[in-house]
């Protein structure tokens, strides 16, 4: 079972005021922590969508091995820039499942991804996702291979939210402790806890 990894980075930043994926965390960029989050999952290959803000973004990171495409128009919605990087895993390794990342939760936890990833060796179902008993949305979330074509329908800014709420019976729920905080605001990213590094 081959998982690869599809980051989500090719949002406008609107609230943020700025780049996102470039905003100084713990004095590295945003992104970068979201990178050493799939790497330590394991996930293998990585594909990161990218969006108007490439070209500060792609020569400030340190990138490993990761695949960089650019959304050539992000404001139909974080649902377009799913289905770009869905596709391009696909073009990298045709068999191999995503994990999908947002690029702005860069507390998320790396032991969550491996749960998602080993409930879904036990299942059937196309999509496994978290819950979390602190709230906040199912992110990151696992689409099996056979699965993202159910990635198709969907539109606008909230990636795969509506597809859960909508096929609830193709989804394998992990309960997780604590949350997955999101950085929408530089208030948001100020608020982040701690490392758990």
């Amino acid at each position: 079972m081959t998982v690869g990894g599809v980051v989500l980075a090719a949002g406008r930043s609107s609230r943020f005021g700025s780049p996102k994926a470039l905003a100084n965390l713990d004095g590295r960029p945003l992104l970068e922590h979201v990178l050493d989050i799939a790497a330590a999952a394991g996930l293998d290959p990585v594909v990161v969508v990218l969006g108007d803000a490439a070209e500060a973004v792609e020569p400030a990171i340190s990138w490993r091995r990761e695949r960089r495409v650019r959304n050539p128009d992000p404001a139909r919605g974080l649902s377009s820039s799913v289905r770009l990087g869905l596709d391009t895993l696909a073009e990298i390794d045709a068999a191999a499942d995503a994990v999908i990342l947002p690029g702005d939760q860069p507390r998320a936890d790396p032991s969550v991804i491996r749960r998602l990833v080993d409930v879904a060796a036990a299942t059937d179902r196309p999509i496994v996702a978290p819950r979390y008993a602190g709230g906040g949305g199912p992110n990151p979330v696992l689409l099996r291979r056979a699965g993202f074509g159910l990635a198709e329908a969907t539109e606008g800014d909230r990636g795969l939210g509506p597809l859960l709420e909508a096929l609830p019976h193709l989804v394998a729920w992990v309960d997780v402790e604590g949350s997955n905080p999101d950085v929408d605001t530089p208030a948001d990213l100020t608020a982040l806890p701690p490392s758990r590094d």
